[in-house]
């Protein structure tokens, strides 16, 4: 019996989109293409999905594919609505940052947002966190290494709730991470 509840042509269609929004984009510090990065959060969630019960693995999946889409691209909410529906327009809106706040803001403001949304963009956002937990591009600073943790820390504090699978994943990421931080040059915040 396939208990599955996503489909694979909804994910094609959404990488299909995403990979033309994102075309000439590459991951930070990198040269590999942007699109790898959606796969990796989009692999996390259908892993996540194949061992929790959520009401619309479809919204999962598409946000996961499509959750930088409106932050990074020129591809507008309306885009994603007309094409995706609204619940994918919505929670692809709460995963992006809002620019025209301060810095130090952002995130706390797209958690709020995030947390007013199903649980399965709870599940976006950390499987996002999961897959940009690697090792930091090479020109970041100890001071951003440490905020960056910090943040994922945030992120698990207010999400945990949402994926038991996920959040494991990410409270390991956290740790790992920890490797990354020179502790002679840091001071604690």
């Amino acid at each position: 019996m396939n208990t599955q509840n996503w489909l694979q042509e909804s994910y094609i269609r959404a990488y299909k989109f995403a990979a033309i929004a994102h075309q000439n984009q590459k991951m930070p510090g990198s040269e590999l293409p942007y699109i790898m990065h959606l796969s990796f959060v989009s692999m996390e969630i259908i892993a996540a999905l194949s061992v929790e019960k959520v009401a619309d693995g479809d919204l999962a999946v598409q946000c996961a594919i499509l959750h930088d889409t409106i932050e990074d691209t020129n591809t507008t909410v309306e885009q994603i609505q007309a094409e995706f529906g609204e619940a994918v327009a919505q929670g692809v809106l709460a995963l992006t940052k809002d620019a025209s706040l301060a810095k130090h803001l952002q995130m706390a403001d797209s958690l709020t947002r995030i947390k007013q949304q199903p649980p399965e963009i709870w599940m976006v956002k950390l499987a996002d966190r999961i897959t940009n937990l690697q090792a930091p591009p090479h020109y970041w600073n100890q001071e951003k290494i440490v905020k960056y943790r910090e943040e994922a820390m945030q992120i698990y504090a207010a999400l945990k709730d949402a994926s038991p699978f996920l959040v494991t994943r990410l409270a390991s990421k956290i740790a790992d991470y920890k490797a990354f931080i020179n502790s002679e040059n840091v001071e604690p915040s």
